[in-house]
């Protein structure tokens, strides 16, 4: 007995130990080590005369006679890269290899080794990435060290800035022009941009909606109690003149803006506390107030969502994800779900990788009943495949402009089949606009150079951008009043948006909407009536009919 199990486990130790095989077709050798090179004349790693073969580097062409002065070991050969990686490449992707591989081998700027890759999200720059790496790493060069930071904010980064300010001087936008079209003949050399539009072949159609919602009566009533605090005051004076010392923070009083846009649970603790800003925000609250139990009521933003998932949920087969840049807010959603019944997952900082992987698959799979899937922006804005979803709500702003485009692609990708809805909530006329409007500015910075547009439209003045703990109560959109729009004439829009124009154009070539009536989501158009005030909109490409 003893024999026969010391043999049934010599069986099995060698079956689970079984020597590596290198997974290329016709590779018997097993003494040979992947990538080595063999004594001899040298060969490329991969064949350049396969049908499908990608090559990103040529050697040049020889005569007979030099042919013979050359030592056959230190030739130099095809780079080309493995047909595993090429063979799944697309078009575009293919290019882009090709085109970073002679960027930071010096081949098309002498000196120079690096490029950047400025394509839009869902493009497969990761794949791309890979393969250059992978081709590199077996067949590549070295890398150069950038230097040289301080330099061109002095000639670049500073004079564009200042060209970029709707109150710049004329003077000012000259240099500006001057210094962009200089840099813009040096990057194009070195940078390859594609955008979304690309995707338009192989995705549906995707609308994207700027959603402005009034703030709730209490939301209001706490914020102007905030802004008009001795606190705040104090705190803008120690911004103004840092010799000063406040109790507050500029940045902390803006985080608990923020906070307030979304509910006022937020801060409830701040209130009870009489913390800096909040001292006198206990008289407004309404009798027997609490945090129990939700109230979607108290927030423009959450009783608009509330409303949108109702209409959704009721009228389609849609799921939707939901994404805040706050795992308080992420709570709020959950007691809103438990509040209706609603299926959900939800996704922050403390799911683990492993168990991430698993909840996304059992979201993206047509057997699931999950309705909503919570990601908080800071854990799961990157990388995730939610195709299952095929609407998205960006609840709350983040500062730089990337995050948020980051969470939002999150359902417009690859795989996906039906029409997609984004949608992003912003409480109107406060410092959520702002922050919008500070990203518009930097996206319209970026395509000045990442885009070469030449025409770009300058809507905010720097002091427009600092003006921060201001509340514009008057107004439908402090985004769009601040636009001086020239298409909206007494609330109506006269005039539509360019032919060309799209969801990647400037804000101002958007449909803009002050009714419900031409709001190409029928969910929304529902929801009006909660308390939306104005609504930008527009598609990512032209309906195939």
């Amino acid at each position: 007995m003893q024999k026969i199990v010391s043999e049934h486990e010599e069986r099995v130790r060698k079956l689970l130990s079984k020597p590596f095989q290198i997974p290329i077709p016709g590779y018997q050798l097993s003494g040979r080590v992947l990538g080595l090179r063999l004594p001899g004349p040298r060969r490329p790693l991969h064949d350049p005369d396969e049908p499908n073969a990608l090559i990103v580097y040529s050697p040049p062409e020889l005569s007979e006679h030099d042919r013979l002065k050359v030592d056959l070991c230190k030739q130099l050969v095809h780079v080309v890269v493995d047909p595993v990686l090429c063979n799944v490449l697309r078009p575009h992707q293919r290019e882009g290899v090709k085109f970073m591989y002679e960027c930071v081998t010096g081949k098309r700027i002498e000196d120079a080794y690096g490029c950047i890759m400025a394509d839009e999200m869902g493009l497969g720059k990761t794949l791309q990435c890979i393969t250059l790496l992978w081709t590199l790493l077996k067949q590549g060069k070295v890398f150069k060290k950038i230097e040289g930071i301080i330099e061109f904010r002095r000639r670049y980064e500073t004079p564009i800035l200042r060209g970029q300010d709707a109150a710049a001087t004329d003077a000012e936008r000259t240099l500006a022009q001057e210094r962009l079209s200089d840099l813009v003949s040096i990057v194009n050399k070195c940078l390859i941009r594609r955008t979304s539009a690309l995707l338009s072949k192989y995705l549906p159609l995707k609308h994207e909606l700027v959603v402005c919602i009034k703030m709730g009566e209490l939301q209001t009533r706490l914020y102007k109690n905030f802004i008009q605090s001795d606190s705040i005051k104090r705190s803008m004076e120690e911004n103004d003149n840092p010799k000063k010392a406040g109790s507050l923070s500029a940045l902390a009083a803006i985080t608990l803006l923020k906070k307030l846009c979304n509910h006022p649970d937020l801060i409830y603790e701040k209130i009870m506390e009489k913390a800096d800003g909040f001292e006198k925000a206990a008289l407004l609250l309404p009798p027997n107030y609490s945090t129990k139990e939700l109230m979607p009521e108290l927030s423009g933003k959450l009783m608009v969502l509330d409303c949108l998932l109702a209409s959704i949920k009721t009228t389609t087969n849609d799921k939707i994800v939901l994404v805040s840049n706050y795992t308080q807010t992420l709570d709020l959603f959950e007691k809103l779900c438990h509040k209706r019944s609603y299926n959900y997952v939800r996704l922050d900082g403390t799911m683990t990788i492993k168990k991430r992987a698993k909840v996304v698959d059992n979201f993206n799979s047509d057997s699931s009943n999950d309705f909503i899937f919570m990601l908080s922006s800071k854990a799961g804005g990157c990388g995730l495949n939610l195709i299952g979803a095929n609407r998205l709500v960006m609840f709350d702003p983040d500062w730089n402009p990337a995050n948020d485009d980051q969470a939002m692609a999150r359902v417009w990708r690859d795989g996906q089949k039906k029409p997609c809805f984004v949608y992003r909530f912003l409480s109107t006329g406060t410092i959520e606009e702002k922050i919008f409007q500070r990203q518009a500015h930097k996206k319209a910075l970026s395509s000045t150079v990442v885009d070469q547009e030449d025409d770009v439209a300058r809507h905010f003045t720097i002091n427009d951008l600092r003006d921060l703990f201001k509340l514009e109560q008057n107004t439908v959109s402090d985004t769009h009043a601040k636009f001086k729009c020239k298409r909206c004439i007494n609330g109506i829009e006269v005039k539509g948006p360019s032919e060309q124009s799209d969801c990647n154009s400037d804000l101002s070539d958007w449909r803009h909407s002050h009714n419900p009536r031409h709001l190409p989501d029928i969910s929304l158009r529902q929801c009006w009536a909660s308390g939306i005030s104005f609504v930008f909109h527009h598609r990512s490409h032209e309906q195939v009919k």
